[in-house]
């Protein structure tokens, strides 16, 4: 009987564990992979680099769309929901934008996104303006590698 009683104790903890875990994981922030160099210099500055930088992801800013100018942001793909894109807004609700082809206007509800790596970036000048639903969070800091671990700034 002893054994039974450990291993139901560690099954407890565990599913606690686990629904705390996916409560601040979906409510309050998350670590997300930086793939690729769309967002180089300020995301994984070396190139062809096996070392991806990992990002802490702030989501209590979607509770009013509290958004500005520069914020780094995380979010769906609007074309395929399962791809997630890290860009910097450049353009809110109601702000004219240059594009290479002609000047937009950010309808209301969205924004308009850019990699920093404008060269080697999908963003909104391949997809158009981002619906502000479709942001997954803020990132804030950068937790991976330890010589990277930094605040992003605007």
């Amino acid at each position: 009987m002893g054994i039974q009683n450990i291993l139901w104790q560690v099954a407890k903890k565990s599913f606690t564990g686990s629904i705390i875990g996916l409560t601040i994981s979906d409510r309050c922030c998350s670590v997300v992979p930086v793939r690729g160099d769309s967002m180089s210099p300020t995301f994984n500055p070396q190139r062809n680099s096996y070392l991806d930088d990992y990002v802490l992801v702030d989501k209590f800013c979607l509770k009013d769309y509290k958004f500005a100018r520069g914020d780094v942001v995380v979010f769906s793909s609007p074309t395929n929901f399962g791809d997630r894109y890290i860009k910097r807004i450049v353009g809110m609700p109601g702000e004219w934008i240059s594009s290479s082809r002609d000047v937009i206007r950010v309808p209301e509800g969205h924004c308009w996104v850019e990699g920093d790596n404008k060269t080697s970036s999908l963003d909104s000048r391949t997809f158009g303006p981002i619906p502000l639903g479709l942001i997954q969070g803020r990132v804030t800091r950068v937790l991976w590698p330890p010589q990277r671990i930094s605040k992003i700034g605007q």
